[in-house]
């Protein structure tokens, strides 16, 4: 059976025989929602195959962290999310005995190799936009299916993953990740379905999910709380109940339609450029079995509950919600999902007050210590395009990571990458020329870089993008 996407099947199978012959698997994954996602379609494939395995997170594979991994002592050592961008790393290692590894990961690969190596870039499918770290850990876990399971009930969390790396950004899931909703439809755990493509529309009551929709900035909505009450309260429908506001999961299609034109019919009147208008309607996808109203149930929402435990130290929480825990585990992530929200509303604020310094290719800030340097990257990607902070540049953020490094965001836009922008390979070079490392994705990367470098890596970065971008 091939699988979601064939052309990787050869690369699964041989991944997916090597585990089961490990005496141990440590199982190593990114801390982010697509790695948290990674780390729980690996976990559960794993433990239905009956291979025995520990698991550790990492918020960047280094030297360092590479070679404690080694001191793990265990046999075999499965990356996920991460691992291709480190391969001359690892590859050391792995000549030295000191482990086998197995990699599941979408990011750019290294000028090396390994025997067992799935990541779509290496058969031609683009891993910013067409399969995550979780989409290939899903294709790894249909590999070790066993006479019990085939897996598909996965396809869910690997649809969060999916959406939680911004694979959805234009309009909806693409490429090889069309084959993993598939699989998950046939399955019974994931809806897809055209809906107003706006977050929060399970948990967010009306006038907020307007409100705070940042997809599509609508003037005298937007950011503005009496407008988008008075814009409610004038489309005459019955949007409360016992005197709260109703959330978009509580209205009816009829009423969906009414808002959704409504809505369509102010951002025309008011100027919003037709490509933006159209954005406000995509393809969502809901988690069936996820109870109707939390966070759990849309994808957008459980990618974001994700990202605020990790992000915290406690990749632990997002794992226990993965894996089904809907008790204590799903408690603390809420909270550490109000904590989230307001340091990225402080963070947002700060940058725009601050403003960003423009270079001729790049436009960039440096947080230092005011924003968490496991964050100031998806802040960085929504301060684009307010005020002063242009689309047309890619955008630096750093934010200090410790007495002697930074951390460095780099975010771009899928019009810079059609014209030659590669972000991973800015952030690979940039950074090495200062003495630091990094990579990712052509659409967003990052890098860690020592302490007052910052000067030296934007001039290098401006050149190559400039270069890139000709």
């Amino acid at each position: 059976m091939a699988g979601p996407v064939p052309e990787l099947h050869d690369r699964a199978v041989a991944c997916a025989d090597r585990l089961r012959e490990a005496d141990s698997v440590l199982l190593a994954s990114h801390i982010d929602a697509d790695g948290l996602t990674s780390a729980a379609v690996a976990a559960s494939a794993l433990e239905r195959a009956g291979i025995r395995f520990d698991t550790v997170f990492s918020k960047q594979l280094d030297a360092e962290e590479v070679a404690a991994i080694a001191a793990t002592g265990h046999e075999t050592v499965l990356f996920t999310d991460f691992g291709s961008g480190q391969l001359d790393i690892i590859a050391e290692h792995e000549t030295a005995g000191d482990f086998t590894p197995v990699i599941a990961d979408h990011h750019q690969p290294a000028d090396a190799d390994t025997e067992f190596h799935l990541n779509p870039l290496l058969v031609g499918i683009d891993g910013a936009s067409e399969l995550s770290g979780a989409g290939a850990s899903y294709v790894l876990a249909r590999a070790l299916e066993s006479g019990d399971t085939d897996n598909r009930d996965l396809a869910a969390l690997a649809v969060v993953g999916a959406v939680g790396d911004m694979q959805d950004s234009d309009g909806g899931l693409t490429g090889a990740n069309e084959g993993i909703v598939a699989e998950g439809v046939e399955a019974g755990v994931l809806d897809p379905a055209k809906d107003l493509a706006l977050y929060g529309r399970q948990t967010r009551p009306l006038p907020k999910l307007l409100e705070y929709a940042s997809e599509v900035r609508i003037p005298g909505i937007s950011n503005d709380e009496n407008g988008s009450i008075r814009f409610l309260s004038d489309l005459g429908l019955d949007l409360k109940e016992g005197g709260e506001w109703k959330r978009w999961v509580d209205l009816t299609q009829e009423e969906r339609q009414t808002v959704v034109s409504a809505l369509i019919k102010r951002a025309v009147s008011k100027g919003v450029p037709p490509d933006r208008v159209n954005t406000l309607i995509g393809t969502t996808y809901t988690l069936v079995d996820e109870e109707e109203g939390t966070e759990l149930r849309d994808v957008s929402e459980f990618s974001t509950l994700l990202n605020a435990t990790a992000r915290y130290d406690r990749a632990d929480v997002g794992l226990g919600v993965c894996l089904g825990n809907r008790g204590d585990a799903l408690d603390r992530a809420r909270t550490l999902l109000r904590n989230h929200r307001r340091n990225l509303s402080e963070g947002l604020q700060w940058v725009k007050t601050e403003g960003v310094t423009v270079e001729e290719h790049v436009q960039w800030f440096d947080a230092g210590t005011r924003i968490r340097e496991t964050i100031v990257g998806i802040i960085a990607g929504m301060a684009v395009g307010a005020n002063g902070i242009s689309r047309r540049k890619p955008i630096l953020a750093f934010a200090e990571k410790n007495d002697e490094e930074v951390k460095v965001s780099a975010r771009g836009s899928h019009f810079l990458t059609k014209n030659g922008l590669d972000l991973s390979v800015v952030m690979r070079e940039a950074s090495r020329s200062v003495g630091g490392d990094g990579g990712g994705h052509d659409v967003a990367a990052g890098a860690t870089i020592p302490m007052g470098k910052q000067a030296e890596f934007v001039a290098e970065a401006d050149r190559l993008v400039g270069e890139q971008l000709g």
